[in-house]
């Protein structure tokens, strides 16, 4: 045994060995082997933010493995995950290594290689390729994970017994949990709030020449475009009724247009974790442990990206397999690129895309019930987007009276060419239409008489925001640049382990004691669930990977007003209004119940 491989997972041990042979020998970290106490000091913030570390509960036994092993190496590649947190287990491995005077010394005397290897697919060719593009650490990553692991302890630390003192003992606030709980709870007073407004829509059913029914909306009165709340209520939706009936009418003009659709990116970790909640019903969580199994099986690429870029191996690929399934008239004349919409993203990385576009859904050795349906999304949603857009042939009819001041409008519409539908149609949030269901309309022409079978009022109420599900929340945390793609899973699920929200139905509801948290620390700490000032701070932390910011600056910025915050509404916020209940849980700052 010359070289030893330390991945993450164990389950990715056995492949990697077959892989790469009996000159390697693969250790699993089993994720992070080190973290910070929850306890006073662990982050030295007169020390420049030093952090003391300790190792994980049972974590020793894979580092003694680990070290054992290096006693007769050549070689230590460090195999982490691709991504911030992998690059801290890779440095955490390391110390550790180096903390053995013997192989600290060998990795001095250049006995003791040390090369960090990342790979975006688990398949021999990529693995045998990481192996020879070896590099060493990013420390800029290093850097970025330490200033966001102690940004969230200083804030945790330090505002949870804020809340203990003020609200109820036993709580908690995170970083960006109480950014995610304060968008639940600003939901939850809209809809609160909200007061249903009255409106009326006009809707006549035509008789056309071949005794088909044309229906259709009404778009103007008395030569008035009609808007939302043009009728507001039943006794002037009675009045236009009555003039409407006493009209004779005619088809005053027919318009037919072809429109295209372009097919959607591939999948990134935000867009498949809510295509998921919307066609499978899996929760962020769920989502995201099935799409770790078939990374780890060496069925889809890395998870948790941020960049819709594809290699170039992959489309000719997958345009092969298109061509092969559908026929040529499906594949478009060039491969199309995508361009990521997030300012920072990883375009190093790829898209979530299966490793080989010929292991069709259904075909996957050991992959349980979750993961094959989970993969059949992927690997769909890969197929559509080097896919041809879809045409659609619409047609509106404008039915009007003989003076024309009255105008009724028909629209319908029929997919011409189903292009990428044909392997994937995207889900939609509220049960709304994609807009792709064929809408046929009877043929009428232009002049054409019409007979109105019947014309009637619908009374209607503005409705309430909807409360989010995991999939609406998960979208606008993205787009308000809240969350990074290894987060969103986590900060879902945290808001609800801490009972600040219950998930009914699928969708979020707020509970009282997340009420009075999210509004304490909207009066007190403004600043910090101000969802700019977290954007902000979350693009901080990608410029530290970037080598831009220094993340000693970046800390002491961040902590200098925090701490006089903290200390000020200890002493002088009002305690908050609440009929939550007491605990016997203890504070982890002041040890008191």
């Amino acid at each position: 045994m010359k070289h030893v491989v330390v991945v993450e997972s164990p389950a990715k041990t056995k492949k990697l060995t077959s892989f790469l042979g009996k000159d390697y020998k693969i250790l699993a970290s089993f994720g992070h082997i080190k973290d910070l106490p929850s306890k006073n000091g662990s982050v030295e913030t007169d020390n420049n933010f030093k952090m003391n570390y300790s190792v994980s509960s049972g974590k020793k036994k894979h580092i003694d493995a680990i070290l054992t092993a290096l006693k007769d190496a050549e070689t230590l590649y460090l195999a982490a995950d691709p991504d911030r947190e992998g690059e801290a287990i890779a440095w955490h491995v390391l110390e550790e290594v180096k903390r053995k005077r013997d192989l600290s010394k060998k990795i001095k005397e250049g006995t003791l290689k040390v090369k960090r290897i990342t790979f975006q697919e688990i398949t021999k060719s990529a693995v045998q390729a990481s192996i020879e593009n070896a590099g060493e650490l990013n420390m800029d990553m290093v850097n970025a994970q330490q200033a966001r692991r102690a940004l969230d302890y200083l804030v945790g630390f330090n505002l949870s017994p804020v809340l203990w003192r003020k609200v109820r003992k036993g709580l908690s606030a995170g970083r960006v949990q109480s950014v995610a709980l304060r968008l639940v709870a600003e939901r939850e007073k809209e809809i609160t709030d909200f007061n249903p407004e009255e409106y009326w829509s006009m809707h006549g059913t035509f008789n056309t020449s071949e005794n088909k029914d044309l229906k259709s909306k009404l778009t103007h009165f008395n030569g008035d475009k009609l808007d939302k709340f043009y009728i507001k209520n039943e006794e002037q939706a009675n009045d236009i009724l009555a003039t409407l009936n006493a009209q004779t009418w005619t088809v005053k003009s027919v318009e037919k247009k072809q429109t295209k659709r372009k097919p959607m990116a591939p999948f990134i970790t935000s867009t498949l974790q809510q295509e998921a909640s919307r066609k499978l019903g899996f929760g962020a969580k769920k989502a995201m442990m099935a799409a770790q199994k078939l990374y780890e099986n060496g069925y889809i690429t890395y998870m948790r990206t941020d960049s819709v870029a594809l290699s170039g191996e992959f489309i000719t690929a997958v345009r092969d397999t298109i061509n092969t399934k559908y026929g040529d008239k499906y594949l478009p004349k060039a491969p199309i690129n995508y361009a990521s919409k997030a300012k920072n993203a990883q375009e190093a990385h790829e898209a979530i895309r299966p490793t080989n576009p010929n292991a069709i859904p259904g075909t996957l050795k050991n992959a349980s019930v979750d993961e094959a349906k989970l993969y059949d999304l992927i690997w769909k949603r890969s197929l559509a987007c080097q896919m041809a857009n879809a045409l659609l042939d619409q047609t509106g009819v404008d039915i009007a009276s003989a003076d024309l001041k009255h105008v009724f409008r028909a629209t319908g519409s029929v997919v011409a060419f189903d292009g990428f539908l044909k392997a994937y149609r995207e889900g939609t949030d509220d049960g709304a239409s994609d807009g792709f269901d064929d809408d046929i309309m009877p043929k009428v022409t232009e002049g054409e008489a019409m007979d109105a079978k019947e014309i009637k009022p619908e009374q209607h109420f503005t409705q309430p925001p909807p409360r989010y599900t995991e999939a609406t929340l998960v979208k606008i945390l993205e787009e308000r640049g809240i969350g990074r793609p290894s987060t969103f899973a986590t900060i879902v699920t945290t808001i609800q382990d801490r009972g600040y929200v219950k998930l009914e139905k699928k969708r979020f509801h707020l509970e009282e004691v997340g009420g009075v948290v999210s509004g304490f620390l909207v009066e007190h700490f403004p600043k910090y669930v101000d969802y700019g000032f977290t954007a902000t701070m979350e693009d901080d932390l990608d410029e530290i990977s970037n080598g831009k910011v220094e993340w000693i600056a970046f800390l002491t910025e961040f902590w200098t007003p925090f701490k006089q915050t903290v200390d000020d509404k200890i002493v002088n916020a009002e305690r908050a209004k609440s009929a939550v209940e007491e605990t016997d849980e203890v504070c982890p700052q002041c040890n008191t119940n």
